[in-house]
């Protein structure tokens, strides 16, 4: 999901939770062993916050959501291509389906991996030649050596992922940031629209610094510069310190908390919510921040009106992070473009309502692809 102020600020909130309640249990302990706190009811409690520290979430899981029918996995059982970039970084790119096939390039937003695409691999590539890929520094991607994380340079980077693609024209889909790489690569590379690119899928995704386009993007704005700004640096300078967070608040189960309300709306499975958490916790804390920073200089609102392939927007109808004004904006200004809700759906609602996205995208592929 997209690292944005609203999940940033509930991760970091949720992450102090987390240590205050370790500390809190591991100094009732001291206190009992030391004979300052009388009385073996100071160590039950003092022992069951430690434990809840660890292996809380195996507790508040199964009473949050309810099993699915098919939990999203880690799947790369693809064929694999590994592309190296100028700035040192190495992509991984991944193919499934057949190799005559529609090719469909996805990408990912910030935060997750290409794993996150596990619902379209699994009930699309049966005809459609499906092509993921992580951006450098997440997932099986490594690191700019220049630390440049911006949407510029993924852009470049889809590129790239486009010219290893076969001789077909490709459709790109982009999920949040995914979305933003595809609008900057059509600024960048407008004569491979209608030739090399056959059509655009929008998923979940803004024309613009994504401050603007979020819920409380009032507030938002106003504390960019004196709170967000200066939280991101800090995150750099101590993300192993953020990362042990991170996964602390995923261990106790209070992760849950900020990807279920940053992205879903309440349908989703336990598994689902399970698998978010999990690709939150993953991501390098250093390499999300910069990301983030970088975000704020983006804005494609002038590309809008000069794209000239077909367009699919979708957009979850309940979607906090990109709100649904973003994408009705959007399909007003990009010409040949339509405009998918999907309801109920957040942020991932290409997760939630998989079988909605899914259906969509395929739906539009196949008349990109006559």
């Amino acid at each position: 999901m997209l690292f944005m102020p609203l999940n940033f600020l509930l991760s970091w909130l949720v992450g102090l939770l987390s240590i205050g309640v370790l500390g809190g249990g591991l100094y009732i302990i001291y206190e009992w062993y030391e004979g300052e706190l009388v009385g073996l009811s100071y160590l039950v409690g003092g022992v069951a916050l430690v434990l809840w520290s660890f292996a809380g979430r195996f507790i508040s899981l199964p009473l949050l959501r309810r099993r699915g029918t098919d939990e999203p996995k880690f799947m790369r059982t693809g064929t694999v291509q590994r592309i190296k970039r100028p700035d040192g970084s190495v992509i991984q790119v991944e193919f499934y389906g057949p190799a005559d096939g529609q090719p469909i390039i996805l990408t990912h937003g910030w935060g997750p991996n290409s794993t996150v695409w596990y619902y379209v691999k699994r009930q699309l590539s049966d005809r459609f030649r499906i092509i993921v890929w992580d951006l450098p520094g997440l997932g099986k991607s490594s690191k700019p050596k220049n630390n440049d994380y911006s949407i510029q340079k993924y852009a470049r980077d889809l590129e790239s992922v486009v010219a290893i693609a076969g001789d077909k024209p490709v459709i790109l889909l982009g999920h949040s940031l995914g979305g933003m790489c595809i609008l900057t690569f059509c600024r960048l590379f407008p004569e491979q629209l209608g030739d090399r690119v056959a059509g655009l899928i929008l998923v979940d995704t803004t024309y613009t610094n994504p401050v603007k386009t979020s819920i409380f993007s009032r507030f938002f704005r106003t504390v960019q510069k004196p709170l967000l700004e200066p939280l991101l640096y800090i995150t750099i300078g101590l993300s192993p310190l953020v990362w042990l967070m991170n996964w602390l608040s995923y261990l106790n189960g209070s992760l849950y908390i900020s990807v279920e309300v940053s992205g879903f709306t309440g349908t989703e499975t336990r598994g689902q919510l399970n698998f978010s958490a999990i690709l939150s916790a993953l991501g390098w804390p250093g390499v999300l921040a910069r990301g983030t920073l970088a975000m704020f200089n983006y804005d494609e609102t002038s590309t809008l009106a000069t794209i000239n392939a077909p367009s699919l927007i979708v957009v979850g109808a309940s979607d906090i992070a990109t709100i649904p004004a973003a994408s009705i904006r959007m399909k007003a200004e990009v010409p040949n473009s339509n405009l998918v809700v999907l309801k109920p759906g957040g942020h991932m609602s290409l997760m939630e309502q998989n079988r909605q996205f899914s259906e969509a995208v395929s739906s539009f592929s196949s008349i990109c692809s006559n």
